[in-house]
């Protein structure tokens, strides 16, 4: 784990010394989240709505790609107090120019939770991350994301149950 981060920081910090074209900005999003459980749960699990914040770096790679660096904090899981968790995440995104104000971006998110230390969910997390963002003017963005987790969240023995996070944020953003 520590030599995959050492890895990530090692590869974002030669991206940027190597990048030509570099904005900085900050993000909020809207969440709709939830829990895959496998086998089904038996239990109402309902989805949690929640909010997250945070900073990006957006590295140009190329007139028609970028790497999008972003630091976030998160609120998801389910609704219930229980399968509840709040999150920091670090998601790199590849992101692809499709037109003049719209991009696409694809890739990993790797996230700690900042909860409670004695709740039935595990220290890190990964998922998968897509999203579409729509440049409003040359500043201000919104955009939609979904992601899915690729790794069980559920770190003790809950009523025999493995669980997948999956969340659907609507941003709102600027570039400073």
């Amino acid at each position: 784990m520590k030599k995959k981060l050492l890895t990530l920081l090692l590869v974002s910090f030669t991206t940027i010394c190597l990048s030509q074209d570099v904005s900085y900005g900050v993000r909020g999003a809207i969440n709709v989240s939830n829990l895959d459980f496998e086998p089904d749960a038996d239990f109402n699990n309902q989805h949690r709505n929640g909010f997250a914040f945070g900073g990006f770096a957006d590295l140009g790679l190329s007139e028609n790609m970028s790497l999008l660096l972003e630091l976030q904090w998160s609120a998801e899981g389910g609704k219930d107090e229980e399968l509840r968790a709040d999150y920091i995440h670090l998601p790199v995104l590849l992101r692809f120019s499709l037109s003049d104000r719209l991009m696409l971006g694809v890739g990993p998110k790797v996230s700690l939770k900042t909860w409670k230390s004695n709740d039935l969910f595990s220290t890190a997390a990964f998922s998968g991350v897509a999203g579409l963002e729509y440049m409003i003017t040359d500043e201000l963005f919104i955009d939609a994301r979904m992601s899915y987790g690729v790794k069980n969240v559920i770190d003790q023995d809950f009523k025999q149950l493995e669980a997948n996070n999956h969340v659907i944020q609507f941003g709102f953003g600027m570039k400073l």
